[in-house]
Protein backbone atom coordinates (compact mmCIF):
# COMPACT_ATOMS: atom_id res chain seq x y z
CA UNK A 1 0.00 0.00 0.00
CA UNK A 2 1.04 3.43 -0.29
CA UNK A 3 2.71 4.78 2.92
CA UNK A 4 1.59 7.90 2.54
CA UNK A 5 -2.14 6.54 2.96
CA UNK A 6 -1.56 6.22 6.39
CA UNK A 7 -0.58 10.44 6.94
CA UNK A 8 -4.19 11.25 6.38
CA UNK A 9 -5.99 12.17 9.19
CA UNK A 10 -9.61 10.94 9.91
CA UNK A 11 -12.49 13.48 8.09
CA UNK A 12 -14.18 15.91 10.18
CA UNK A 13 -17.09 14.21 10.23
CA UNK A 14 -15.84 11.02 11.73
CA UNK A 15 -14.13 13.14 14.62
CA UNK A 16 -17.55 14.93 14.95
CA UNK A 17 -19.44 11.01 14.84
CA UNK A 18 -17.55 10.11 17.24
CA UNK A 19 -18.25 13.77 19.48
CA UNK A 20 -21.63 12.63 19.55
CA UNK A 21 -21.56 9.01 20.17
CA UNK A 22 -20.69 9.71 23.39
CA UNK A 23 -24.24 11.39 24.44
CA UNK A 24 -27.42 11.30 23.80
CA UNK A 25 -29.58 14.06 22.45
CA UNK A 26 -32.69 15.93 23.82
CA UNK A 27 -35.09 13.32 22.93
CA UNK A 28 -38.08 15.77 22.96
CA UNK A 29 -36.48 17.98 20.26
CA UNK A 30 -36.06 17.30 16.37
CA UNK A 31 -32.54 17.03 15.11
CA UNK A 32 -31.54 19.93 13.21
CA UNK A 33 -28.11 19.13 11.22
CA UNK A 34 -26.48 22.62 10.68
CA UNK A 35 -22.99 20.52 10.38
CA UNK A 36 -22.76 19.91 6.90
CA UNK A 37 -22.68 22.38 3.54
CA UNK A 38 -25.08 20.30 1.92
CA UNK A 39 -27.50 23.09 -0.09
CA UNK A 40 -30.99 22.16 0.85
CA UNK A 41 -32.90 24.80 -1.53
CA UNK A 42 -34.38 22.83 -4.26
CA UNK A 43 -32.86 22.12 -7.35
CA UNK A 44 -33.30 24.68 -10.51
CA UNK A 45 -36.39 22.58 -12.02
CA UNK A 46 -35.61 23.13 -16.24
CA UNK A 47 -32.01 21.80 -14.88
CA UNK A 48 -33.89 18.49 -14.01
CA UNK A 49 -36.06 18.36 -17.14
CA UNK A 50 -33.04 18.59 -19.59
CA UNK A 51 -31.30 15.56 -17.66
CA UNK A 52 -34.72 14.17 -17.54
CA UNK A 53 -34.68 14.75 -21.58
CA UNK A 54 -31.27 13.15 -22.36
CA UNK A 55 -30.90 10.22 -20.41
CA UNK A 56 -30.94 8.41 -23.50
CA UNK A 57 -27.16 9.66 -24.09
CA UNK A 58 -26.25 7.35 -21.19
CA UNK A 59 -25.43 5.00 -24.15
CA UNK A 60 -22.23 7.15 -25.42
CA UNK A 61 -19.00 7.43 -23.87
CA UNK A 62 -18.22 11.37 -22.72
CA UNK A 63 -15.22 12.64 -23.84
CA UNK A 64 -12.72 13.86 -21.09
CA UNK A 65 -12.84 17.06 -22.19
CA UNK A 66 -16.41 17.40 -22.44
CA UNK A 67 -18.25 18.81 -25.27
CA UNK A 68 -17.76 21.98 -26.80
CA UNK A 69 -20.91 23.39 -26.17
CA UNK A 70 -20.27 23.26 -22.23
CA UNK A 71 -16.57 24.55 -22.46
CA UNK A 72 -18.29 27.54 -24.53
CA UNK A 73 -20.95 28.07 -21.92
CA UNK A 74 -18.70 27.72 -19.13
CA UNK A 75 -16.13 30.98 -20.70
CA UNK A 76 -18.70 32.52 -21.39
CA UNK A 77 -20.16 32.49 -17.74
CA UNK A 78 -16.82 33.96 -17.02
CA UNK A 79 -16.48 36.22 -19.02
CA UNK A 80 -19.89 37.85 -17.62
CA UNK A 81 -19.21 37.43 -13.99
CA UNK A 82 -15.82 38.48 -13.65
CA UNK A 83 -15.50 41.37 -16.39
CA UNK A 84 -13.09 39.54 -18.91
CA UNK A 85 -12.32 40.73 -21.78
CA UNK A 86 -14.50 39.20 -24.43
CA UNK A 87 -13.15 35.88 -26.10
CA UNK A 88 -10.44 35.90 -23.18
CA UNK A 89 -10.90 32.56 -22.63
CA UNK A 90 -10.50 30.04 -25.26
CA UNK A 91 -12.97 27.08 -24.62
CA UNK A 92 -10.19 24.69 -26.29
CA UNK A 93 -7.53 26.08 -24.37
CA UNK A 94 -8.71 27.49 -20.97
CA UNK A 95 -11.41 25.36 -19.64
CA UNK A 96 -11.90 21.36 -18.55
CA UNK A 97 -15.58 20.36 -16.52
CA UNK A 98 -15.11 18.35 -13.89
CA UNK A 99 -17.55 15.79 -12.10
CA UNK A 100 -17.69 18.44 -9.18
CA UNK A 101 -14.62 20.60 -7.75
CA UNK A 102 -13.71 17.99 -4.82
CA UNK A 103 -12.21 15.22 -7.19
CA UNK A 104 -10.74 18.02 -9.16
CA UNK A 105 -8.79 19.37 -6.51
CA UNK A 106 -7.50 16.38 -5.22
CA UNK A 107 -6.22 15.33 -9.20
CA UNK A 108 -4.73 18.93 -10.02
CA UNK A 109 -2.60 18.24 -7.32
CA UNK A 110 -1.27 15.04 -8.37
CA UNK A 111 -1.04 16.81 -11.72
CA UNK A 112 1.16 19.41 -10.42
CA UNK A 113 3.30 18.11 -7.73
CA UNK A 114 7.26 17.85 -9.23
CA UNK A 115 8.30 15.30 -7.09
CA UNK A 116 11.83 15.22 -8.19
CA UNK A 117 12.27 19.02 -6.80
CA UNK A 118 13.49 18.92 -3.13
CA UNK A 119 10.74 19.14 -0.34
CA UNK A 120 7.68 20.51 -2.16
CA UNK A 121 5.71 22.89 -0.48
CA UNK A 122 1.74 22.98 -1.11
CA UNK A 123 0.47 25.74 0.97
CA UNK A 124 -2.79 26.49 1.93
CA UNK A 125 -5.55 28.36 4.64
CA UNK A 126 -6.21 27.59 8.10
CA UNK A 127 -9.15 26.15 8.78
CA UNK A 128 -9.33 24.95 5.38
CA UNK A 129 -11.35 21.85 3.10
CA UNK A 130 -9.25 18.38 3.71
CA UNK A 131 -8.59 17.96 0.62
CA UNK A 132 -6.24 20.55 0.00
CA UNK A 133 -4.17 18.59 2.70
CA UNK A 134 -4.72 14.69 1.60
CA UNK A 135 -3.80 15.80 -1.88
CA UNK A 136 -0.85 17.29 -0.87
CA UNK A 137 0.38 14.17 0.97
CA UNK A 138 -0.59 11.87 -1.85
CA UNK A 139 1.35 13.60 -4.28
CA UNK A 140 4.79 13.66 -1.71
CA UNK A 141 4.31 17.08 -1.10
CA UNK A 142 3.99 18.82 2.35
CA UNK A 143 1.02 20.72 3.53
CA UNK A 144 2.35 24.49 5.08
CA UNK A 145 -0.67 25.66 7.04
CA UNK A 146 -1.56 29.69 6.81
CA UNK A 147 -3.50 30.55 9.63
CA UNK A 148 -6.90 32.51 9.27
CA UNK A 149 -7.50 34.45 12.54
CA UNK A 150 -9.66 37.89 13.33
CA UNK A 151 -6.85 40.05 13.66
CA UNK A 152 -6.34 39.71 9.90
CA UNK A 153 -10.15 39.36 9.22
CA UNK A 154 -9.54 35.45 8.62
CA UNK A 155 -7.09 36.31 5.32
CA UNK A 156 -3.72 34.77 5.42
CA UNK A 157 -0.91 36.98 6.42
CA UNK A 158 1.25 36.34 3.47
CA UNK A 159 3.72 38.58 4.54
CA UNK A 160 4.65 36.12 7.38
CA UNK A 161 5.84 33.40 4.20
CA UNK A 162 9.50 33.39 4.39
CA UNK A 163 11.17 33.12 1.39
CA UNK A 164 12.70 29.97 1.48
CA UNK A 165 9.04 29.00 1.70
CA UNK A 166 8.26 30.49 -1.24
CA UNK A 167 10.88 29.09 -2.72
CA UNK A 168 9.67 25.30 -2.10
CA UNK A 169 6.22 26.16 -3.14
CA UNK A 170 5.17 24.46 -6.22
CA UNK A 171 1.04 25.16 -5.48
CA UNK A 172 -0.71 27.54 -3.11
CA UNK A 173 -4.37 26.94 -2.57
CA UNK A 174 -6.34 29.63 -1.11
CA UNK A 175 -10.29 29.76 -0.82
CA UNK A 176 -12.49 32.86 -1.60
CA UNK A 177 -15.59 33.31 -0.28
CA UNK A 178 -13.61 31.09 2.70
CA UNK A 179 -14.65 27.88 4.01
CA UNK A 180 -15.66 28.07 7.01
CA UNK A 181 -14.94 31.55 7.57
CA UNK A 182 -16.64 33.79 4.59
CA UNK A 183 -14.05 36.20 4.67
CA UNK A 184 -13.36 37.41 0.49
CA UNK A 185 -9.95 38.55 -1.03
CA UNK A 186 -9.95 41.44 -2.83
CA UNK A 187 -8.66 42.26 -6.19
CA UNK A 188 -5.36 43.78 -4.75
CA UNK A 189 -4.89 40.86 -2.77
CA UNK A 190 -5.22 38.63 -5.54
CA UNK A 191 -3.05 40.43 -7.83
CA UNK A 192 -0.07 40.69 -4.89
CA UNK A 193 -0.19 36.64 -4.92
CA UNK A 194 -0.06 37.08 -8.39
CA UNK A 195 3.30 38.89 -8.19
CA UNK A 196 4.46 36.32 -5.54
CA UNK A 197 3.92 33.35 -8.38
CA UNK A 198 5.73 35.25 -11.06
CA UNK A 199 8.60 35.65 -8.62
CA UNK A 200 8.71 32.01 -7.23
CA UNK A 201 7.19 30.45 -9.55
CA UNK A 202 4.45 28.63 -8.37
CA UNK A 203 0.77 28.04 -9.49
CA UNK A 204 -2.05 29.93 -7.68
CA UNK A 205 -5.02 27.56 -7.03
CA UNK A 206 -7.95 29.45 -6.54
CA UNK A 207 -10.86 27.36 -4.83
CA UNK A 208 -14.09 29.48 -5.54
CA UNK A 209 -16.94 27.47 -4.69
CA UNK A 210 -18.85 30.18 -2.85
CA UNK A 211 -18.41 32.90 -5.23
CA UNK A 212 -22.19 32.88 -6.02
CA UNK A 213 -23.42 32.96 -2.43
CA UNK A 214 -22.92 36.90 -1.57
CA UNK A 215 -25.18 40.00 0.27
CA UNK A 216 -24.57 42.57 -2.39
CA UNK A 217 -25.74 42.52 -5.80
CA UNK A 218 -23.65 45.19 -6.69
CA UNK A 219 -20.53 43.78 -5.50
CA UNK A 220 -19.74 40.33 -5.95
CA UNK A 221 -16.56 38.70 -5.17
CA UNK A 222 -13.62 38.74 -7.04
CA UNK A 223 -11.78 36.33 -8.40
CA UNK A 224 -8.79 35.17 -9.54
CA UNK A 225 -8.80 35.04 -13.66
CA UNK A 226 -10.65 38.75 -12.79
CA UNK A 227 -7.75 40.04 -11.17
CA UNK A 228 -5.50 38.63 -14.12
CA UNK A 229 -7.82 40.47 -15.81
CA UNK A 230 -7.53 43.77 -14.42
CA UNK A 231 -3.21 43.38 -14.40
CA UNK A 232 -3.63 42.84 -17.95
CA UNK A 233 -2.96 39.44 -18.10
CA UNK A 234 -5.02 37.70 -19.93
CA UNK A 235 -3.09 34.22 -20.65
CA UNK A 236 -3.90 33.83 -16.98
CA UNK A 237 -0.32 32.73 -16.77
CA UNK A 238 0.23 30.14 -13.08
CA UNK A 239 -3.64 31.07 -12.18
CA UNK A 240 -6.36 28.27 -12.39
CA UNK A 241 -9.63 28.49 -11.01
CA UNK A 242 -12.44 26.09 -9.70
CA UNK A 243 -16.08 25.90 -9.44
CA UNK A 244 -18.83 24.13 -8.97
CA UNK A 245 -22.88 23.98 -9.63
CA UNK A 246 -23.12 22.85 -6.31
CA UNK A 247 -24.18 25.61 -3.99
CA UNK A 248 -24.45 27.90 -6.87
CA UNK A 249 -27.43 26.02 -8.57
CA UNK A 250 -28.45 23.88 -5.68
CA UNK A 251 -27.03 20.36 -7.68
CA UNK A 252 -24.23 18.71 -5.59
CA UNK A 253 -25.50 15.09 -6.58
CA UNK A 254 -25.02 16.44 -10.60
CA UNK A 255 -21.18 16.48 -9.72
CA UNK A 256 -20.50 19.04 -12.17
CA UNK A 257 -17.88 22.10 -12.00
CA UNK A 258 -14.65 23.05 -14.21
CA UNK A 259 -11.66 24.37 -14.20
CA UNK A 260 -10.06 27.13 -16.07
CA UNK A 261 -6.93 29.17 -16.14
CA UNK A 262 -3.31 29.08 -17.89
CA UNK A 263 -3.51 27.20 -20.92
CA UNK A 264 -0.15 25.57 -20.56
CA UNK A 265 -1.18 24.24 -17.49
CA UNK A 266 -4.82 23.05 -18.53
CA UNK A 267 -3.15 21.11 -21.50
CA UNK A 268 -1.17 19.20 -18.95
CA UNK A 269 -4.16 18.31 -16.49
CA UNK A 270 -6.19 17.37 -19.53
CA UNK A 271 -3.28 14.79 -20.16
CA UNK A 272 -3.68 12.97 -16.84
CA UNK A 273 -7.28 13.54 -16.67
CA UNK A 274 -7.33 11.00 -19.80
CA UNK A 275 -5.71 8.47 -17.89
CA UNK A 276 -7.64 9.25 -14.62
CA UNK A 277 -10.69 8.31 -16.64
CA UNK A 278 -12.95 11.50 -14.89
CA UNK A 279 -15.16 12.50 -17.94
CA UNK A 280 -18.58 13.97 -17.22
CA UNK A 281 -21.86 11.26 -18.44
CA UNK A 282 -23.32 13.58 -21.16
CA UNK A 283 -26.77 13.76 -19.75
CA UNK A 284 -24.99 16.18 -16.86
CA UNK A 285 -23.18 17.60 -19.21
CA UNK A 286 -25.91 18.98 -21.19
CA UNK A 287 -28.14 19.80 -18.16
CA UNK A 288 -24.81 21.99 -16.56
CA UNK A 289 -25.09 23.61 -20.05
CA UNK A 290 -28.48 25.00 -19.15
CA UNK A 291 -27.83 25.88 -15.59
CA UNK A 292 -24.98 27.95 -16.53
CA UNK A 293 -26.56 29.54 -18.70
CA UNK A 294 -29.24 31.41 -16.12
CA UNK A 295 -28.95 33.68 -13.68
CA UNK A 296 -32.66 33.78 -12.52
CA UNK A 297 -32.25 30.94 -10.08
CA UNK A 298 -29.01 32.33 -8.53
CA UNK A 299 -30.33 35.06 -7.62
CA UNK A 300 -33.56 33.24 -6.00
CA UNK A 301 -30.72 31.44 -4.24
CA UNK A 302 -29.09 34.13 -3.27
CA UNK A 303 -32.10 35.74 -1.79
CA UNK A 304 -33.24 32.78 0.00
CA UNK A 305 -29.89 32.20 1.82
CA UNK A 306 -30.02 35.97 2.94
CA UNK A 307 -33.02 35.83 4.21
CA UNK A 308 -32.08 32.95 6.68
CA UNK A 309 -29.02 35.15 7.36
CA UNK A 310 -31.07 38.02 8.55
CA UNK A 311 -33.51 36.45 10.31
CA UNK A 312 -30.61 34.19 12.20
CA UNK A 313 -28.57 37.38 12.76
CA UNK A 314 -30.79 38.79 14.11
CA UNK A 315 -31.95 36.56 16.87
CA UNK A 316 -27.98 35.70 17.59
CA UNK A 317 -27.39 39.46 18.06
CA UNK A 318 -25.96 39.81 21.22
CA UNK A 319 -26.18 36.05 22.44
CA UNK A 320 -23.44 34.37 20.22
CA UNK A 321 -20.14 36.06 19.35
CA UNK A 322 -20.79 36.34 15.66
CA UNK A 323 -20.86 38.38 12.67
CA UNK A 324 -21.91 38.22 9.32
CA UNK A 325 -19.58 36.83 6.82
CA UNK A 326 -18.57 38.08 3.70
CA UNK A 327 -20.09 35.86 1.37
CA UNK A 328 -21.23 32.01 1.69
CA UNK A 329 -23.40 30.09 3.93
CA UNK A 330 -21.45 29.39 7.32
CA UNK A 331 -21.72 31.31 10.32
CA UNK A 332 -18.52 31.14 12.17
CA UNK A 333 -18.84 32.04 16.02
CA UNK A 334 -16.03 31.96 18.69
CA UNK A 335 -17.82 30.30 21.29
CA UNK A 336 -15.60 31.65 23.79
CA UNK A 337 -14.39 28.45 25.34
CA UNK A 338 -13.84 25.02 23.81
CA UNK A 339 -15.45 24.25 20.37
CA UNK A 340 -15.37 20.41 20.60
CA UNK A 341 -17.52 20.33 24.51
CA UNK A 342 -19.97 23.43 22.94
CA UNK A 343 -20.82 21.55 19.94
CA UNK A 344 -21.15 18.28 21.97
CA UNK A 345 -23.77 19.62 24.48
CA UNK A 346 -25.46 21.28 22.18
CA UNK A 347 -26.15 18.01 20.23
CA UNK A 348 -27.77 16.79 23.78
CA UNK A 349 -29.23 19.46 25.47
CA UNK A 350 -31.08 20.81 22.36
CA UNK A 351 -30.59 18.05 19.21
CA UNK A 352 -28.44 20.40 16.96
CA UNK A 353 -25.60 19.41 15.16
CA UNK A 354 -22.93 21.94 14.27
CA UNK A 355 -18.99 21.49 13.62
CA UNK A 356 -16.38 22.01 16.18
CA UNK A 357 -13.73 24.37 13.98
CA UNK A 358 -10.81 22.57 15.57
CA UNK A 359 -11.66 19.32 13.25
CA UNK A 360 -11.29 21.98 10.14
CA UNK A 361 -7.74 23.45 11.40
CA UNK A 362 -3.88 22.21 12.45
CA UNK A 363 -2.06 23.25 14.62
CA UNK A 364 0.33 25.90 12.90
CA UNK A 365 2.56 28.14 14.42
CA UNK A 366 1.45 27.23 18.49
CA UNK A 367 -2.30 27.56 17.52
CA UNK A 368 -5.01 25.90 16.13
CA UNK A 369 -6.97 28.87 14.36
CA UNK A 370 -10.02 26.72 14.57
CA UNK A 371 -10.37 26.17 18.48
CA UNK A 372 -12.78 27.97 20.18
CA UNK A 373 -15.15 27.90 16.84
CA UNK A 374 -18.24 26.20 15.65
CA UNK A 375 -19.04 25.82 12.17
CA UNK A 376 -22.81 26.76 11.32
CA UNK A 377 -24.01 25.92 7.80
CA UNK A 378 -27.41 27.85 6.77
CA UNK A 379 -28.87 24.99 4.66
CA UNK A 380 -31.41 24.01 6.68
CA UNK A 381 -35.31 25.66 5.50
CA UNK A 382 -35.56 29.41 7.07
CA UNK A 383 -37.85 27.65 9.99
CA UNK A 384 -35.70 25.44 10.97
CA UNK A 385 -32.59 27.86 10.77
CA UNK A 386 -35.17 30.46 12.70
CA UNK A 387 -36.18 27.46 15.15
CA UNK A 388 -32.14 26.58 15.69
CA UNK A 389 -31.06 30.19 16.48
CA UNK A 390 -33.89 30.45 19.14
CA UNK A 391 -32.57 27.10 20.97
CA UNK A 392 -29.15 28.18 20.98
CA UNK A 393 -30.16 30.97 22.34
CA UNK A 394 -31.46 29.07 25.13
CA UNK A 395 -28.30 26.97 25.24
CA UNK A 396 -26.22 29.55 25.98
CA UNK A 397 -28.52 31.83 28.11
CA UNK A 398 -27.69 29.21 30.41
Amino acid sequence: MNPDLNKLQPYPFEKLAELKAAVSPASDKSHIALSIGEPKHLPPQFVIETLKDNLHKLANYPATKGVPELRQAISQWLERRFKLKPESLDPERHVLPVIGTREALFAFVQAIIDRQQKAPLVMCPNPFYQIYEGAALLAGAEPHFLNCQAENSYIPDFEQVAAEQWERCQLLFICTPGNPTGSVMSSEQLQKLIKLADQYDFIIASDECYSELYFDEENPPPGLLQACAEMGRHDYKRCVVFHSLSKRSNLPGLRSGFVAGDAEVMAQFLRYRTYHGCAMALPNQIASITAWNDEEHVLLNRKAYQEKFSAVLEILDGKLDVKKPDAGFYLWPNVQGCDKDFAQRLFAEQHITVLPGQFLARDSQGVNPGSGHIRMALVAPLDECIVAAKRIVDFVSK
